[in-house]
Order: C-alpha cells, then structure tokens, then sequence
C-alpha cells in the first residue's frame, strides 16, 4: 500500500481524471521521494517525478535557468505579448493543470497559499496541484494544508476560479 496520501477540492466534485494519473506519478516514485525515508528539496523531488509528468503531457521545469522555467501567463502586453507571467513546476496547457511541488517552506512560509494564489491569476488554469511532504521533522505538511483548504472550501467566504485543487503528501 502507497504512503503517498491525497485530496480533491472542492470534496463535493469527483477529482479530474488527470488528478488520478498524477497521483499515479507520485506513487510510482514513491521509493525515491516519501519524506518518511528522505529529505529531499523540491528540486530533488520534481526531477524524480519530471518522466512521469512528462509522459502524461507536462511541461516541465528542468533548471533556473530562465529557458529551462515553465511560464504560465497572467497578463498580456502590446500585440498580445505576455508582459506578466508565473513560472510553474509542470503545466499541461491543454488541461488547464498546473503543479507545484513544493518541501520544508511549503507551510512554514505559505507557499501553498502563495501557489494558490498565483494559480488563480494564470491565464487559462483551471486546475492546481500542490505537493507536500507529509513529514517535514514533527510535523506533518500535507495534513495543515488540508486543513486550509477545507476551511477555505467550508466557510463559502471565498470563491475561487478554479475548478479543482489536488493536494499531494509524499
């Protein structure tokens, strides 16, 4: 059995098919990345999922270095020319499915909410992926940041313009 745990949002909507094969990924690098045996930086886990994100349809991120970035528009110029963009860990354009994978600042600095963010200002997104550790030394991240979203998505205060959230703990 997987340790690789996971969530939709909102938990009123069956989870987009998409979200089962990206689970699926993670699963299959489970090995390699689970925070019970490892400590890896988010860099470390995205190039151990990259080929099977890849093979689904992902773009996704290779380096720091600006052509290895996945950009993801959010506002356009002149001529239609993007002026404003994000970059993402993998985007599947056609889907409108954007990933972040994110390690130890993922609830200490917020960064969950900061790709939340980020992900409703994207041109064309629809849907957004956040992957946590589920340890991260005594605590356990994917478990706080389901809590977040259930109670963002139970309070009714917020309406976002997305249509789905996949919550990944690895």
């Amino acid at each position: 059995m997987s340790n690789i745990d996971w969530i939709w949002f909102p938990k009123s909507a069956k989870p987009h098919d998409l979200a089962h094969l990206i689970v699926g990924v993670f699963q299959n690098a489970e090995p390699s990345i689970t925070s019970d045996a490892h400590e890896l930086d988010s860099n470390e886990v995205l190039r151990e999922i990259r080929p099977g994100l890849e093979g689904l349809g992902f773009l996704v991120e290779s380096g720091k270095k600006q052509q290895e970035k996945i950009p993801v528009p959010v506002l356009f110029g002149p001529r239609g020319v993007a002026e404003k963009w994000f970059d993402v860990d993998a985007y599947f354009e056609q889907h409108g499915f954007v990933i972040e994978v994110e390690a130890g600042r993922a609830v200490d600095n917020n960064q969950f909410l900061k790709d939340l963010f980020e992900a409703c200002l994207m041109h064309g997104v629809k849907y957004l992926c956040v992957a946590v550790r589920r340890k991260y030394g005594r605590k356990n991240d994917f478990d706080k940041v389901v809590t977040h979203f259930e109670a963002l998505y139970a309070s009714n205060r917020l309406r976002l313009p997305l249509e789905g959230i996949l919550v990944i703990g690895y």
